[in-house]
């Protein structure tokens, strides 16, 4: 008998350890999802290299860009919150895991107290003192994997914050870059306002003029004086929006509303022509938003785990040492000496459906983060696409925006010497000064565009996906930043 209980313990000892290695419920698997070979709209055959493998600082070159970026990832309350958040998420790690662990506590007791005790003999209710002080140990073993289950849920939501900070990162950065480039934009149409302004007021004097010499009409005045007067209107609105646009970049900056340093306005340069966008089935792994919604799906998973291992009954051991007595110093001498020593199985029979509807909710929130991953991969193809073309039709759109405002261009020289030769009046001129100053702010816009829409192709991309979080805010080699400007 002693051999046979030595196997039996031994047997115990050995098949704890392996059903505490088996977790029930279902094995993570990542979702399939329908990737296509090439992104909608490129062109010639698809290359892994993508502009999401450059840094912030290889894409956009312009010194004062940069200066502001590095600003905002210092100073940005929405990245400290999803910093914040981050913290939260690794420490609720621990608390998960914590239970794997035997839990120790300690517990003191002094208790005084004039009781009823029928003995023999005995008079009156007599008083009592009882203490007590010990170690209590609850462990409990987990067998069918049920902490570690939510220990999994926990990391998972760990790594989803994680991936969020890093959104946070590159919404950050793309937000600042476009911001910028319009505010360039803002002042190129400022500039070309009041340069319109000046000449439409060089025309109406001009006009006036000859209408006191009594050479010219007061028709001619009245145009003049239009044109020009709806050309100032303009200023204070742009003035307006420009004090915006830096108020905007103040709040992604972290400071509170101020001018804004930055270069000339925007000159004519453009992006380049030919942006490599990678292979779309890359976009699983660099863009934040798509891991974010996978670990999503990873902690739903876990949960079901979760749900599962409480059907099963919960196995554990509790312990106690310490010592009692009715006299304070016998408490920790052996006469006072307590232990005990056990193992509980606890497990449900009935609870009015609580844990069937548990698993059914866990089972329909994985089914619901699944679609969620799902449609964020479809969302982002979408976007890479949408932002690929854009970039590429708005070359076209800046060639012949730049030929329309050459041509109106030589077309306001022709009319001024035309009307210097006599040949002409001066309204062909100033038909020609009014349909240069839209088109010029046109360009001017479409400029803008083409390079907000690489902004929007690196965010589009999960650009900086190489970058841990730290290389963020590295600084950039300034010197390669003032060899090309900004877009190039």
């Amino acid at each position: 008998m002693g051999r046979r209980g030595r196997g039996r313990r031994l047997w115990v000892a050995l098949a704890v350890p392996l059903l505490a290695a088996c977790a029930v419920g279902p094995r993570y698997r990542r979702p399939a999802v329908p990737t296509p070979e090439t992104t909608r709209g490129q062109r010639g055959p698809a290359d892994p290299a993508s502009l999401a493998d450059s840094p912030w600082w290889g894409v956009f070159r312009d010194p004062a860009l940069q200066a502001l970026v590095e600003e905002a990832i210092r100073g940005s309350h929405d990245l400290r919150a999803a910093a914040a958040r981050v913290e939260q998420a690794r420490n609720q790690i621990a608390v998960a895991r914590a239970d794997m662990f035997p839990q120790v506590s300690y517990q003191g007791q002094a208790v005084r107290e004039r009781t009823f005790v029928p003995l023999p003999g005995a008079t009156g209710n007599p008083t009592l003192n009882s203490f007590l002080g010990t170690f209590n140990l609850a462990w409990e073993i987990d067998v069918w994997g049920r902490i570690r289950r939510a220990t999994e849920a926990a990391r998972a939501d760990y790594l989803a914050a994680e991936a969020a900070r890093r959104g946070v990162l590159l919404t950050l950065v793309s937000d600042v870059a476009q911001a910028y480039f319009e505010l360039l934009e803002l002042d190129r149409e400022l500039e070309i306002t009041q340069g319109t302004t000046i000449t439409f007021q060089d025309t109406l004097d001009l006009f006036r003029r000859r209408y006191a010499g009594g050479i010219g009409t007061l028709l001619e005045v009245s145009r003049a004086s239009a044109a020009l007067t709806q050309a100032r209107a303009g200023i204070p609105e742009l003035e307006r929006q420009i004090v915006a646009k830096e108020n905007q970049l103040s709040i992604l900056l972290g400071r509170p509303p101020s001018d804004i340093a930055r270069r000339k306005p925007l000159d004519g340069e453009s992006p380049p022509p030919e942006v490599p966008v990678g292979l779309p089935s890359q976009l699983l792994e660099r863009r934040p938003d798509i891991q974010q919604a996978e670990q999503a799906v990873v902690a739903a998973n876990a949960d079901v785990g979760v749900a599962v291992a409480n059907f099963f009954p919960r196995l554990g051991l509790t312990g106690l040492y310490g010592g009692q007595s009715s006299e304070l110093e016998n408490v920790v001498k052996s006469a006072g000496n307590v232990w005990a020593i056990g193992g509980s199985l606890a497990g449900p029979l009935f609870q009015g459906g609580r844990l069937l509807a548990s698993y059914r909710a866990t089972s329909a929130a994985r089914d619901e983060a699944v679609e969620r991953y799902q449609q964020a991969t479809l969302q982002a193809f979408a976007e890479v696409s949408n932002a690929l073309v854009t970039h590429q039709k708005l070359k076209g759109v800046h060639a012949d925006r730049d030929e329309t405002t050459k041509a109106l261009q030589t077309s306001v020289a022709l009319s001024l010497q035309r009307y210097n030769d006599g040949v002409a009046n001066y309204f062909e001129v100033l038909e020609a000064e009014q349909q240069l100053f839209p088109a010029e702010l046109d360009l001017a816009r479409t400029q803008r565009d083409e390079l907000v829409a690489v902004v929007t192709l690196y965010r589009a991309l999960g650009g900086g996906w190489r970058l841990d979080v730290p290389g963020w805010s590295a600084a950039p080699d300034r010197s390669a930043a003032r060899e090309k400007p900004s877009g190039e």
